[in-house]
């Protein structure tokens, strides 16, 4: 199996705001044709692989989940040349034994989003792709082997939940997610997961428990207070993380096990003479290979 150069690129949520062991970083400022993303991305190396990192929030935390320009965030990492993208999210918890301080491997979503936008293609350009496994596995199987590393709690597989926020779940809401077998809860993850999937880009997605969400008899409602204490040490694992997944990764890679790589091949419907000059002109960079051949 062939090998390519890795460029990975790591998408950090609330309180991982920056990788300060990069060597030689360089801000890079990059516009699109979807707007600006969330902030400029930084580049350099760690471990021996090249590595872009931007801030789902932008410096400062301006950005809530739902003002977050995600098609610009997964472009402008495709445009640098991100070849395998990581997610660091904070989230809630919907089980016991996934407590405050650990790390869960997410494998699954559902989507409950209402107010984004979530796909490059649209009216002159139509693409359905699959996302019945939405997880590079490879990736997965990494961040999981590096939690274990590192003796950070973890839990290989789960479905996150993706709501619009900004305001935490009702009880009946916390309650209903709960029963149907959601393992965690976030406000990021989608349409992000999808979006990466159209651009080719394979994903996974670490999910950081902050708190049990508020369906827990004892622990009560969830507050910022309590989840920015946790956020404090779950973010000091995130940097450890970060570090030696890259190890693990290495600065070469082979195709995904999900497919991602040639995930347009069988999503496109719309013809090449019915396509519209203006989506092909900006799905130049997410679709270039496809539209290349």
């Amino acid at each position: 199996m062939s090998q390519q150069k890795r460029v990975l690129g790591f998408i950090g949520g609330s309180g991982v705001y920056s990788v300060d062991t990069l060597e030689s970083p360089e801000r890079v400022a990059i516009d699109t044709p979807w707007g600006l993303p969330s902030d400029a991305l930084l580049r350099g190396k760690l471990e021996g692989v090249d590595v872009v990192f931007l801030a789902r929030h932008g410096a400062g935390h301006r950005l809530p989940p739902s003002h977050v320009n995600y098609r610009a965030n997964i472009d402008a990492l495709k445009h640098a040349g991100v070849t395998d993208v990581i997610s660091v999210s904070a989230c809630g918890s919907f089980r016991e034994e996934l407590p405050p301080g650990s790390f869960v491997i997410v494998d699954q979503f559902i989507d409950r989003t209402t107010n984004r936008e979530k796909s490059f293609f649209g009216p002159g350009f139509v693409a359905h792709v699959s996302m019945a496994q939405p997880v590079c596995a490879a990736l997965g199987d990494a961040l999981a082997a590096s939690c274990d590393t590192l003796d950070i709690p973890n839990h290989r597989g789960g479905t996150y939940i993706c709501i619009d926020g900004p305001q935490f779940s009702s009880l009946a809401e916390s309650q209903l997610y709960k029963s149907w077998g959601c393992d965690v809860i976030g406000m990021t993850n989608m349409p992000e997961a999808k979006l990466a999937r159209e651009a080719e880009l394979p994903y996974a997605s670490v999910a950081m428990v902050t708190d049990y969400d508020c369906w827990h008899e004892t622990e009560g409602p969830v507050q910022v207070g309590q989840i920015l204490e946790t956020l404090k040490a779950n973010t000091a694992n995130a940097a450890r993380l970060v570090s030696d997944v890259a190890a693990r990764l290495g600065p070469s890679r082979t195709p995904s096990p999900s497919g991602a790589e040639t995930a347009l091949d069988m999503a496109i419907i719309t013809p090449p003479d019915a396509r519209d000059p203006e989506m092909i002109e900006r799905l130049h960079t997410v679709a270039g290979r496809f539209l290349k051949r």
